[in-house]
């Protein structure tokens, strides 16, 4: 029975191919459109939760606060208020499983012929442990090399790949503000951060070498940041107070006072992240529906107009003995097989769209099951219910007046 109607649908929107062509057209774009927009929302969420993960995890970062002067107030990190000491005694806490200072600034790099500008670390022998950033030749920096200020250097891969190309790096001498620097680790990729730099693109140096020889400033026992690791998550709120209230007791920063230092949660960032484009993903799938809706509205009005005109070929059948159901499932599944069609070309347009779209101009697409099932699933349910009328009204009609309609 159900083959027998499908088989008379399929005819039926045969001798009509160009209209049956064009309705079909209404729902490919909006099923191309859905899985388009919702693979962009979900590449965009990944990719942000990704740059932030690559921080590492259970991680707090305290900055420097702003600095006023003469009712002029700087942005965050205005004055290094932050020192050694500080990490030493947040080092302390029951909480912290690693803590590291960090130092930074832009530093010429020179090998051979070869010179490459690079992003410099001061950081102690914790920094890769709290990182997740792992070594992939030679070793990380020691508690020796932290304690005698030795010119010693872990590489990131960009900057290894402009100075040493093919050469293995290990041990060889780089000179750094002009000043030598053994190479003794390359670490691995890590890609960019949250901020969108090359965290490949980076010179790792001990703390104390980078504050006394090559970044050091007036202010040279300050450093630029201290990023501090809790032994797990749950335990990460309970530091982010015991570290406020110890600095502002180092410090002595009265009761009433602005703190001279912020504490970042990288945990609560990465949430709100995760909210902020779980939205935008949500919003881009509900903005491509709009045309799925418009493609329904199309398939109702051919599908009435169908009706109108076959309106004497339904009185036929229903003279000879076919009943209101099987005329209401013939006009539905023409409705569902336009659906369909349009919808799997659809997705493989999406499909092919998003690979472009990622390629071509660098958007972070991420094709999944999810987008495709949802559009292909909305798809045939706009089939359903903007078939379900003209099918009703087709079915619906006396076969009498349907003999007698011109």
């Amino acid at each position: 029975m159900i083959a027998t109607l499908l088989s008379e649908a399929w005819q039926a929107m045969l001798s009509n191919r160009l209209r049956t062509f064009l309705t079909a057209l209404g729902i490919t774009i909006g099923v191309a459109a859905v899985v388009l927009m919702v693979s962009i929302g979900q590449g965009t969420q990944q990719k942000v939760i990704g740059s932030i993960n690559s921080m590492g995890a259970n991680l707090l970062i305290v900055n420097s606060a702003s600095s006023r002067s003469g009712g002029v107030r700087s942005g965050m990190g205005g004055i290094p208020t932050l020192t050694l000491g500080d990490v030493a005694a947040i080092r302390e806490l029951p909480p912290t499983l690693y803590a590291s200072p960090i130092s930074t600034g832009f530093v010429q790099l020179v090998y051979g012929p070869n010179n490459w500008n690079s992003y410099a670390l001061g950081v102690n022998a914790e920094y890769l442990e709290l990182r997740d950033w792992e070594i992939e030749q030679g070793r990380g920096l020691s508690e020796s090399d932290i304690n005698s200020a030795t010119r010693v250097a872990v590489l990131g891969q960009k900057v290894v790949d402009n100075l040493f190309g093919d050469e293995d790096p290990i041990g060889q001498v780089v000179r750094v503000k002009n000043l030598p620097f053994t190479v003794i680790g390359v670490l691995s990729k890590k890609g960019q951060s949250m901020d969108g730099r090359d965290q490949d693109d980076s010179i790792i140096v001990p703390i104390t070498t980078a504050q006394r020889q090559l970044l050091g400033g007036p202010f040279r026992s300050s450093v630029s940041m201290i990023m501090v690791k809790a032994e797990n998550a749950e335990g990460l709120n309970a530091l982010e107070r015991q570290i406020s209230a110890l600095l502002r007791q180092r410090h002595h920063i009265r009761e009433n006072a602005e703190n001279d230092f912020g504490v970042t949660n990288m945990t609560s960032v990465a949430e709100t992240a995760s909210e902020v484009t779980g939205m935008l993903s949500l919003l881009l799938g509900a903005i491509a529906s709009i045309s799925l809706f418009v493609g329904g509205i199309g398939i109702m009005n051919i599908m009435l107009v169908s009706v109108t005109e076959r309106t004497r070929e339904i009185g036929i059948r229903m003279a000879i003995g076919a009943d209101r159901r099987t005329i209401l499932t013939q006009f539905l599944l023409e409705s569902i097989i336009i659906t369909v069609t349009g919808g799997v070309i659809g997705i493989l347009i999406g499909v092919g769209l998003a690979q472009v779209v990622g390629q071509v101009a660098a958007i972070p697409v991420s094709i999944t099951a999810q987008p495709i099932v949802l559009a292909f699933g909305v798809s045939v349910a706009v089939g359903v219910f903007f078939g379900l009328y003209p099918a009703r009204k087709a079915s619906l009609l006396r076969p009498i007046e349907a003999l007698r309609y011109q």
